[in-house]
């Protein structure tokens, strides 16, 4: 799967797009009928690390692109009506069937993706507070694993959490 590449037509009036250089010299797609200018921004998403009684990481087993039938963290993409622990919160719901809340803020990390060029996930520690564990519409499984015994784990962003995650607790 590739990227989504830049729009060719306004996405305020629908006309078709030129390019020009910004102030700042950067090659920018515009709008000649009505001004509105394309800026390539990444697109937002929320991880969760989920640890359970003796530090086991909890992980699911990915059913869609990007990288389908791997290992990761429950996560998602912000939706624009939600802050990024929302998303967390609704993401951990959605692919595990657990309900949590966003604990602790663990920071943000971008990378490439072949899906939209650019992301920025934000990670959270969640605290289960209910549900009933069941793999989502997202998952194919969701298990928890020792910390030193996971499986690949393909995202970097996934990967910083985890690390972090191993020197909050020592692990």
């Amino acid at each position: 799967m590739q990227y989504i590449d830049k729009p060719i037509y306004c996405l305020s009036c629908g006309g078709k797009l030129s390019e020009k250089p910004d102030e700042n010299n950067k090659i920018r797609r515009y709008c000649p009928a009505c001004g509105w200018t394309y800026y390539a921004n990444p697109i937002p998403a929320a991880a969760c690390v989920v640890l359970g009684d003796n530090h086991e990481l909890f992980l699911i087993k990915r059913r869609n692109e990007p990288k389908p039938g791997t290992w990761a963290l429950p996560s998602g993409y912000v939706e624009i009506d939600e802050t990024s622990a929302e998303c967390a919160v609704h993401e951990l719901e959605e692919e595990t069937g657990l309900i949590g809340e966003a604990e602790e803020f663990l920071g943000y990390f971008f990378q490439s993706s072949s899906i939209y060029q650019r992301v920025i996930t934000f990670g959270f520690l969640m605290k289960i507070i209910g549900g009933n564990l069941k793999p989502g519409d997202d998952a194919l499984d969701a298990q928890y694993f020792p910390i030193n015994k996971l499986p690949e784990i393909p995202f970097i962003s996934h990967n910083k959490f985890i690390t972090i995650i191993k020197k909050k607790f020592d692990l």
